[in-house]
């Protein structure tokens, strides 16, 4: 009798499938076991085809060449993947192979993962697929007596493939058309160009902004203040004297009280975390890029099953999830984990479910990011683990509080028939505030506590100031912003029509919006000033020459409306591939009668065979492409085909090492860099070590640590 092939996204991945499968005995790319053989991918192992792939003569980049629509795309290995393609398609169409579980990551980009090696390696073979939130090995347990047929995700890979298959077409012939034209290398893409068109335009914003003066007038009561307020509801008055006339008007005189409002107000919890939101407040709190919270969710999700799968975009959990709630909430007690907090919850007699929490109609492919349904060993964590678990963790506790809730005070006097305003707040319940209050030491929120005072009473102006203000430019984008920016863009349209349809589709997803950024620094359009991303000239320039329909993210929202309708049946791949035809058309022809006046600084435009190519360090020790540089690491020239190779400069910092050119070299041509001068990051003793890049890891280690003598 056969065995059963499971195919996993990552090494990882597949030992902890391998463990729970019974599989012990290692072989050359995969892990054996009676009835199982786990085995696995290193991220995309396959990729599309480049356009020389398809004629020779394609290499050279020509206006005359375009557009470039191939009737049907091909498939090849990603450079270095080779031998793990070969594993597996010996695996695959093994006769001692009886059936393939598909076990990549539960989602869209999961799903092209397996399908493109399935596809490349010519198999035929029915295969189930394995759909978990959690990489427990409760949760793995529960997935494999839940295997559902593959067939089931034929519209989700579907959904992918047009979504690999459109940005190829557009990323090819827009970035190839407006290099020709300009002469210089311009990276254009679906996500990326109208991410970098709202970080231009809001720095045009503030390029452009003139501040204007205006005033308001304070009146002192003595131990609150009111300001002058017109019919309107605005306080600012243009004319410096009609402000001071006022101020004059009314000092030293008495107002009457004409209204005193109170009204209770409520804020209610927050909701459960999608991906965006974490990376949100990850940026606000610790100063986290987007991507840097998603590689420390990954890790918690997938090395330390602590929390259930990050790459999600819903806030709310399935109704088959309640019972689970007080279970995890157990086990957050039982770690010392927020316990007196979590043991609030678990004491309720009925849990406050809405809909706020619990909806199946708002959960997509993944519930909200919650911690997993299992033991935690927090003292395993790296800081940063901590403080993201934690985010997570008090975030699945605070949605069961309380509202917060506050009583808003509006009082109105009137004197000289000039009307002023003063508003107050007054906490009553701090409610699910007072959990984050105790746990980040915060201050309570701020009262403007106004004093009792009823409708008729006569209150002395003691004093009555005319003060300057000046009108303030927007604020630039941090990645908190950004994000928030880029979830919300297809509602940024004065088409009301296209805004409701539009209204659940952002640029990007979760899972690629970190990478968005990234991208954008690494090409040279924009960069980090402080927590800002400011645009360089570059990327200014770049905004300046495409078509309106390249730069607006409606454009991008139509694209992903389009591809969740197939993900649902609701439209068909060929009409959304025919639209993205007709659209490459128009980016051929709108580059090629734009005028060429724009002259664009490109430091790595193509002068000589070797000039407009990054220096190269060595090869990627995962892909074998190039290692180059940019501002901030070293990576891998295949990054666009999913290798995922990074080296951060400052990773070697807490142990006194810079990452330089130099050592980077050493350690791709040799593996290690042997004798390497560190400090101990405890307790500052000079060693020498090891240098070893742990690709299973994807991170650099210091080995054998030696203290130096004096």
């Amino acid at each position: 009798m056969g065995k059963i092939l499971v195919i996993a996204e990552k090494p990882s991945v597949a030992r902890d499938i391998a463990g729970v499968l019974g599989c012990k005995t290692k072989g050359e790319g995969a892990i054996y076991g009676d009835e199982y053989i786990v085995s696995w991918a290193v991220g995309h192992l396959v990729t599309l085809c480049e356009p020389e792939d398809y004629d020779k003569s394609l290499k050279k980049w020509s206006a005359a060449s375009l557009p470039i629509i191939p009737e049907s795309m091909k498939l090849k290995a990603i450079r270095g993947s080779k031998k793990q393609l070969d594993i597996l398609k010996k695996l695959m169409n093994g006769r001692e192979t009886d059936g393939i579980i598909c076990a990549t990551d539960s989602g869209r980009e999961g799903e092209l993962i397996f399908r493109y090696i399935y596809s490349y390696n010519k198999c035929k073979k029915p295969f189930k697929r394995l759909w978990i939130s959690s990489m427990t090995d409760a949760a793995i347990r529960e997935g494999f007596e839940n295997l559902r047929d593959g067939s089931e995700y034929d519209l989700l890979y579907a959904s992918a493939k047009c979504r690999s298959e459109a940005d190829w077409l557009v990323g090819i012939n827009a970035t190839r058309a407006f290099t020709v034209k300009y002469d210089a290398l311009l990276s254009i893409g679906r996500v990326q160009t109208p991410t970098l068109a709202m970080i231009v335009k809001r720095q045009a914003e503030i390029d452009n902004f003139v501040p204007e003066k205006y005033y308001e007038v304070y009146a002192d009561y003595g131990d609150f203040k009111g300001v002058w307020t017109d019919d309107k509801n605005s306080t600012a008055i243009k004319d410096k004297d009609e402000a001071e006339r006022i101020a004059q008007k009314v000092g030293g005189r008495h107002a009457e009280v004409t209204e005193v409002k109170k009204t209770a107000k409520q804020t209610l919890p927050p909701q459960l975390y999608d991906l965006t939101e974490l990376q949100r407040d990850c940026n606000k709190m610790y100063g986290f890029s987007a991507q840097k919270t998603l590689d420390i969710a990954q890790s918690l999700y997938e090395k330390r099953k602590m929390i259930t799968y990050p790459r999600t975009d819903s806030r709310y959990l399935s109704e088959d999830m309640i019972p689970k709630i007080k279970v995890i909430m157990r086990r957050l007690v039982n770690a010392g984990i927020f316990a007196a907090y979590a043991q609030n919850v678990v004491e309720m007699e009925k849990l406050p479910i809405n809909k706020r929490i619990v909806d199946n109609k708002k959960v997509t492919d993944h519930h909200a990011i919650i911690p997993a349904d299992n033991s935690y060993k927090k003292d395993s964590l790296t800081p940063e683990e901590k403080k993201v678990f934690g985010l997570v963790a008090l975030r699945f506790i605070a949605v069961f509080g309380d509202p917060y809730k506050y009583t808003s005070t509006k009082i109105t006097a009137v004197c000289e028939n000039e009307k002023f305003v003063s508003k107050g707040t007054t906490v009553t319940d701090e409610g699910w505030k007072r959990l984050y209050r105790e746990v980040y030491k915060n201050g309570r929120d701020k009262e403007s506590i106004l004093p009792e005072i009823s409708e008729g009473d006569m209150l002395e102006i003691k004093k009555a100031e005319a003060e300057q203000k000046e009108t303030k430019p927007p604020a630039p984008y941090n990645e908190a912003t950004l994000l928030t920016a880029m979830e919300n863009a297809g509602k940024n349209t004065d088409d009301e029509d296209l805004k409701e349809k539009l209204k659940e589709y952002g640029l990007g997803t979760p899972a690629t919006r970190a990478a968005i950024i990234e991208r954008l620094i690494d090409v040279g359009y924009i960069h980090r000033k402080g927590k800002n991303l400011v645009p360089d000239e570059k990327g200014r320039q770049l905004i300046s020459i495409v078509p309106d329909e390249m730069k607006s993210p409606v454009t991008t929202g139509k694209w992903e409306k389009g591809l969740g309708s197939i993900a649902k049946g609701d439209m068909r791949p060929e009409r959304f591939m025919a639209s993205i035809d007709r659209y490459v058309k128009y980016l051929v022809g709108y580059a090629a009668d734009s005028s060429s006046e724009i002259k664009i600084e490109d430091s790595g435009k193509k002068r000589t065979k070797t000039a407009g190519r990054s220096k190269a360090f060595g090869k990627c020790p995962l892909c074998g492409s190039d290692v180059l540089e940019n501002t901030k690491a070293f990576y891998c020239a295949g990054w666009k085909n999913g290798c995922k190779f990074k080296l951060w400069k400052d990773s070697l910092e807490r142990y006194g090492v810079t990452l330089d050119g130099k050592l980077v070299k050493e350690l791709l041509k040799n593996g290690k860099v042997e004798s390497l001068p560190v400090v101990k990051a405890q307790t500052g003793e000079k060693c020498t070590a090891e240098l070893i890049y742990n690709a299973e890891k994807g991170i650099l280690e210091l080995a054998g640590m030696t203290v130096v003598d004096g």
